[in-house]
């Protein structure tokens, strides 16, 4: 099974790699707010976020990428406890890569990016390692987001209670690689293989079929 290994450390270096490829490309080359539709229905569009929610302080962030990190830790060890064992489907171990690739890619903008970027105003572009030093000190960085899908758009009739008139967009959110690593990891896990979300103790005891055997490849 040390394929299977093989397999998931690949899957994480390289959604890893591309998020932070992209996201430096993105920091560096774009202006904060700038907008290149690649078609009508696909944008990229260069936003940052706290990485928190709206209300937390400093020492909240601060506990929340640190609670982050051992979250990712543990997936980590998860993975290394469980992709020996013959029950468990490779499709179960890529979706926990690929969340874990996401969780790590996040982070990484979270502890390192006010270290090593500058945030000049627009329509000025960071710098990566700037001679003036980092825009925010260790684990205060922003989360760099720019996928953009405004797939489509109409305006509710005027006969509709509350929205009439309104304009309606679909699908708003702006978010990055790891984004979509993380919530198609989580998708395909939930409706696939929610039956294999159990300890390591528990799946040596399931036959590739569900039932109760032990097996394990070492």
């Amino acid at each position: 099974m040390r394929s299977r290994g093989t397999i998931v450390a690949i899957i994480i270096v390289i959604t890893v790699i591309l998020d932070q490829v992209l996201k430096i490309w993105v920091k560096t080359g774009f202006y904060l707010g700038e907008d290149m539709p690649i078609f009508s229905w696909f944008h990229l569009l260069f936003i940052e976020n706290n990485g928190m929610a709206f209300g937390m302080t400093i020492g909240s962030k601060l506990a929340l990428t640190l609670f982050r990190i051992v979250a990712v830790s543990m997936l980590i060890w998860y993975i290394h406890s469980i992709y020996r064992i013959k029950a468990v489907p490779a499709g179960y171990l890529a979706c926990l890569a690929f969340i874990t690739a996401g969780a790590a890619g996040n982070i990484f903008d979270c502890v390192f990016y006010g270290l090593i970027f500058d945030n000049p105003m627009p329509p000025q572009v960071a710098q990566l390692f700037p001679a003036g030093g980092g825009y925010a000190p260790l684990f205060m960085g922003k989360v760099v987001d720019m996928l953009y899908f405004p797939l489509f758009s109409f305006t509710w009739p005027s006969w509709i209670p509350l929205v009439g008139g309104d304009h309606f967009l679909f699908f708003q959110p702006v978010f990055n690689l790891a984004d979509a690593a993380i919530s198609c990891g989580i998708f395909v896990l939930i409706i696939f293989y929610h039956n294999y979300v159990l300890s390591p103790a528990a799946l040596r005891n399931l036959s590739p079929d569900g039932n109760a055997s032990v097996g394990e490849d070492r």
